[in-house]
């Protein structure tokens, strides 16, 4: 079996980058990109340097150590298949070994932008107030000894510091991760961390670091012990990591960069002037989809979510919800057609070569479904419009979080937030029909509001004793 090949000459590359979460989704889009622009002879200053904070993140650690950073990305659709040997990761560092190698190579010259990827609730804000958890016990021990970070936000204050106190001018923080106003959440994740210990290096940070918002999008399942086969059969490499993604890419970037940026306009990348109306309209269109077809689909049970959108029913439902809840809320997009976006979705959702499974779009929701739907519930009750299709999602949810599918086989809960919750589920089993939206850390202040907890309830009630199919009918009648 052969081992895989660099595309290119590595040798001269230089990283000008140092990305936090290398996960699938990063190395099927931004690292595609940058890997994209080298090929085009553009980027060779702007490899890419990984970093993994968490412990998980060893195996990540063996596998790039092994692979010298490569690996097979395989774009897949409806029966067709093509791949890439991408080659612009030149190294990966994991943050527990040895911290210090990371905050040198992120106080490098060379080093102009510091990119994230550690998912929505990696960034430790609370929903409700938007504010970075100065108590949470990561912030706290990171601003107990700042020189000896653990966190991602840790490294970025001590990094930044250190910069500071040389002289060198600070790094872009440019955040890839699915947060509406994304570069903002990052900006107040650094400056609240900052701000713990050294005020001064706070205001500083503030004034003199750029935090680009971008809106990001490119269906990518978890890794399969199938996809790791089908590049030893079609492409005779041995990859023991390999990324499996949908053709589909977009990057919608905001131009605002401290010490420059690579040329990614060459690579297909939007860079614009204000990414809001892009950043709203995925993550309330496609990513408030996908909890739609996640919660729903569990509930019949489905497993797949090219299964689930090609359901006639779930499908309904999901383009009732778009139509008349989700998309009044959206500011024009320049350059998009809303409907025709709707309906490149659909052929997305559909395409059955991805094996997107409804588990990883329903894990951990309780840091999505704020994100994704119940900021649009907000802004319908705000406006007096009807939240009707979109308290029946949360209510799904909430019946999915006790565990049992229509068919009586077990669904798996796997949310950070499920200490809180399942207990929650297991009294709303009991006929306490509100204990679950009760949860302010998700809900906020949601279950005061009497027009969303009729919707709610009713439609609970409905899910529980007629099932999904039967709701949605009367839902939509």
């Amino acid at each position: 079996m052969a081992s895989l090949t660099a595309p290119y000459d590595r040798n001269s590359l230089i990283p000008g980058i140092v990305h936090f979460g290398l996960g699938n989704f990063h190395r099927a889009h931004q690292a595609m990109f940058i890997d994209r622009l080298i090929r085009m002879g553009e980027a060779q200053d702007w490899a890419i340097l990984g970093v993994g904070v968490m412990p998980g993140d060893s195996r990540m650690r063996d596998v790039m150590q092994e692979q010298d950073g490569l690996y097979t990305l395989v774009l897949k659709s409806h029966g067709k298949a093509e791949h890439l040997v991408i080659g612009s990761i030149v190294g990966f560092l994991f943050a527990p070994d040895d911290s210090e190698a990371v905050l040198t190579a992120m106080t490098a010259d060379t080093t102009r932008i510091v990119s994230l990827t550690v998912t929505e609730g990696g960034y430790n804000i609370d929903d409700e107030l938007g504010t970075f958890k100065v108590d949470s016990p990561g912030a706290v021990r990171d601003a107990e000894d700042p020189a000896h970070p653990t966190t991602t936000f840790g490294y970025i204050v001590e990094a930044l510091r250190r910069r500071r106190a040389a002289g060198q001018k600070p790094f872009t923080v440019m955040s890839c991760d699915n947060l509406q106003g994304n570069g903002k959440i990052a900006h107040e994740a650094v400056v609240a961390q900052a701000r713990i210990t050294d005020p001064e290096l706070a205001e500083w940070i503030d004034a003199n670091v750029s935090f680009p918002n971008s809106m990001v999008d490119r269906i990518t399942p978890v890794t399969t012990e199938d996809d790791i086969q089908f590049v030893r059969d079609n492409y005779g490499a041995d990859d023991a990591w390999p990324v499996t993604c949908e053709p589909f890419e977009q990057w919608v970037l905001e131009d605002k960069f401290t010490l420059g940026r690579p040329p990614l306009e060459d690579a297909g990348v939007q860079v614009v002037e204000d990414v809001v109306p892009y950043e709203l309209m995925k993550l309330r269109l496609l990513n408030a989809s996908h909890q739609a077809l996640a919660h729903l689909g569990r509930l019949i049970p489905l497993e797949f979510a090219d299964q689930a959108a090609a359901d006639p029913d779930i499908q309904a439902f999901v383009r009732a919800y778009l139509e008349r809840e989700a998309i009044p809320t959206l500011k024009p997009v320049p350059g998009i057609d809303l409907p025709d976006y709707v309906d490149t979705l659909f052929e997305r959702f559909t395409n059955e070569a991805i094996k997107d499974t409804l588990a990883r779009l329903a894990q951990d929701a309780s840091d999505r479904m704020p994100k994704f739907v119940i900021s649009t519930l907000r802004d319908n009750i705000a406006a007096g419009r009807s939240v009707q299709l979109g308290a029946a999602l949360c209510a799904a949810w909430a019946l999915g979080m006790e565990g049992v599918a229509e068919d009586g086989s077990k669904i798996a809960v796997d949310d950070q937030l499920s200490d809180e919750l399942l207990p929650l589920a297991a009294q709303q089993k009991q006929g306490q029909q509100t204990a679950v939206i009760s949860n302010q850390r998700v809900f906020g202040t949601l279950a005061d509001d009497a027009t969303f907890v009729e919707n709610f309830r009713r439609s609970l009630e409905s899910l529980r004793e007629h099932g999904a199919r039967e709701t949605i009918k009367v839902l939509l009648a």
